[in-house]
């Protein structure tokens, strides 16, 4: 987490969290979702604006984290802005490195990973649980990744999506999990 993070949650310790407002979806991009874009649907559809701003990108990477409960947010200075995931908290990009068998594994963040498992959803999407925690394999890293899985570095097993939050201990929607704790 950045300093200038940490000491504006030591001034402003009690800032509400706001929900909905952040969305990760398959590919790694961050999407905004504004009033409209709330009413209009859940995430992912209507996604929102894609966020293209490379400063933003990074400054909401390095201050990503999950809290106790594995909902994920961005700390933006003293607010916790919690993320609606499309898919997981992660997504992985593949570089084959020369020589190996096992590609490079780097998160959407930019921080580099170790594989322990690879799991297959039922659309055949590759996901990776990392020591950074799940996540999903960028659709266009699947060559990369075809080749780990010929090369026996991985062997995916079957594991249907809607099973992998609770598996791997993240939230897909913060902000429908909160509303279920409210109405229950």
């Amino acid at each position: 987490m950045d300093d200038i993070v940490k000491a504006a949650l030591a001034k402003w310790p009690n800032v509400p969290h706001c929900f909905d407002w952040l969305a990760l979806d398959v590919r790694g991009d961050w999407y905004m979702r504004d009033d409209r874009t709330q009413a209009a649907g859940r995430f992912p559809h209507p996604k929102g604006s894609r966020i293209v701003h490379d400063k933003l990108i990074e400054f909401i990477g390095r201050n990503y984290e999950a809290d106790p409960a594995g909902a994920w947010f961005f700390q933006n200075g003293p607010q916790r802005v919690y993320v609606e995931l499309e898919a997981a908290p992660w997504v992985w990009r593949l570089q084959a490195v020369a020589g190996q068998a096992a590609p490079a594994v780097t998160s959407h963040t930019g921080r580099p990973a170790q594989p322990q498992s690879a799991w297959l959803d039922e659309l055949g999407r590759l996901y990776l649980a990392c020591d950074l925690g799940f996540g999903l394999v960028h659709s266009l890293d699947t060559a990369v990744a075809a080749d780990a899985v010929d090369a026996l570095v991985w062997q995916p097993q079957e594991l249907a999506f809607a099973e992998m939050p609770a598996r791997f201990g993240y939230v897909l929607s913060p902000a429908a999990a909160r509303a279920s704790k409210r109405s229950g």
